[in-house]
């Protein structure tokens, strides 16, 4: 065996938004020099982590059932006489039902918070003792990123970077204060290290990340700190997600028209068209300054593509304030979106709400709004067929000879071409759309270049 074959297998199931990707990829760092190398499935796994997400109802279920199944592969493993595994609960829903998952779970090892992470190895050795310390909750993001190397290993041409955390804005439907904690922003030199060392090892195109990313508070805020890292070399695309409207600046807007290498792709929740929920929500904007600041942002970006978040059936929402909510994405017409119906979870103030809707109302009105939403969608896709597009490409797609790549606008891009563009942006010739992809092909060999 080489020095560098891992001694221990290493299963990571995550769930939830990319700031649990983020996690899951710095927990297998901070576990490599443990000797945990990567495997996709938890049969013969010596340890696995489940990075949960508290965002949805039944999330914590979902968890349980989880647990069960591990807890019967443990003992089939041990019968078999194959090492014991290790089962480790991370993220929001070990923040939020830590002592819970013990109480119901004892084959639960470890219940780590998400800002705790970076104490895995230290955990993980006390609890090879003598069962020690088995639940790490700590509200400690900046000893969290103090104690994580910027020597990550990236999978591919893309990353997630993280850059704030936490939420102050007390939607009353997100239990996100209570399991992230208070807004909190690394600093510019951290997140231009770690971007420098990813570009350093390939990868062409970064997403910064945070529960309001555009709330990022190093110097020259969000707008500045995109300004630093386009002029790293070999980082050619930046994204953000996710924001919030009440972040919006005018300088951040102002990118938007001026720094190429930021993508014209935005997603900028809203919730709800009817001011009346907002306010219920706590959302801290209206449906009008909404559609202002939407004005805004394509005066200065005229392409933008705009993608939001909606939910629908939040506790005394009537009829016309969703059709409020139709009329808004009429008049914005989004290139992608996410909507949900409103969920109750435990210990925010929606779920003690008068005026609960009725699901079989949700199911209907989340159907009409999908409906809107995917028209628009494919609308969006349609209007690229016949354009030239930038495209990186990421991976082979499933076909033989065929690459996958993403538009500026964040669209999957079918194209036949040759392994060695993969890491290459290229400009495709749009010929086809359907409502989650396009395909093309390329529209010079003059540009083709080894990666």
């Amino acid at each position: 065996m080489s020095e560098t074959a891992p001694r221990k297998r290493l299963y990571i199931k995550t769930y939830g938004c990319q700031m649990n990707v983020y996690d899951s990829e710095r927990m297998a760092d901070v576990l490599s020099p443990l000797g945990y190398g990567m495997t996709d499935s938890p049969e013969g796994a010596d340890l696995v982590v489940l990075n949960t997400c508290h965002i949805r109802e039944k999330a914590t279920e979902k968890v349980y059932s989880e647990l069960g199944k591990l807890k019967e592969l443990r003992q089939e493993q041990a019968e078999a006489g194959g090492p014991r595994l290790g089962i480790v609960v991370a993220g929001c829903v070990a923040q939020a039902e830590g002592e819970e998952i013990m109480r119901r779970q004892p084959a639960v090892d470890l219940v780590v918070g998400p800002q705790a992470y970076h104490q895995l190895p230290e955990l993980i050795a006390r609890a090879h003792r003598a069962r020690g310390e088995r639940l790490a909750a700590d509200f400690a993001p900046e000893e969290k990123f103090d104690a994580l190397s910027t020597a990550r290993r990236p999978t591919g041409v893309t990353a997630f970077l993280t850059v704030q955390e936490g939420c102050d804005k007390f939607c009353t439907f997100c239990v996100v204060p209570y399991t992230r904690g208070g807004e909190w922003s690394r600093s510019v030199e951290a997140v231009e290290a770690e971007a420098r060392a990813l570009a350093e090892k390939g990868v062409r195109e970064v997403t910064l990340l945070g529960q309001n990313v555009n709330a990022y508070t190093g110097e020259g805020g969000l707008a500045g700190l995109v300004r630093r890292l386009a002029k790293i070399p070999g980082l050619d695309r930046i994204r953000y997600t996710t924001s919030h409207p009440r972040d919006m600046d005018e300088a951040l807007i102002a990118a938007h028209g001026e720094v190429e290498e930021l993508m014209p792709y935005l997603h900028l929740p809203v919730q709800s068209g009817s001011d009346r929920i907002l306010r219920a929500m706590n959302r801290a904007h209206t449906a009008e300054s909404y559609l202002r600041l939407i004005e805004k942002i394509r005066a200065a970006r005229p392409d933008i593509a705009i993608s939001g978040d909606f939910i629908v059936g939040f506790p005394g929402e009537r009829d016309a304030d969703f059709e409020a909510t139709l009329q808004l994405v009429r008049e914005v017409g989004h290139a992608g979106a996410f909507s949900f119906k409103y969920s109750r979870r435990p210990g925010t103030p929606a779920a003690a709400m008068p005026g609960q809707v009725a699901e079989e109302v949700k199911d209907e009105r989340l159907a009409r709004l999908n409906a809107l939403l995917e028209e628009q969608q494919m609308a969006f896709n349609a209007a690229q067929t016949g354009k030239d597009l930038p495209v990186l490409f990421e991976k082979r797609g499933r076909h033989p000879g065929q690459l996958i790549g993403r538009s500026p606008y964040l669209q999957s891009v079918h194209v036949s071409a040759p392994d060695r563009l993969i890491g290459q942006i290229v400009t495709v010739k749009i010929e086809d759309a359907a409502r989650n992809s396009l395909a093309g092909a390329l529209a010079s060999t003059g540009e083709l270049e080894p990666a």
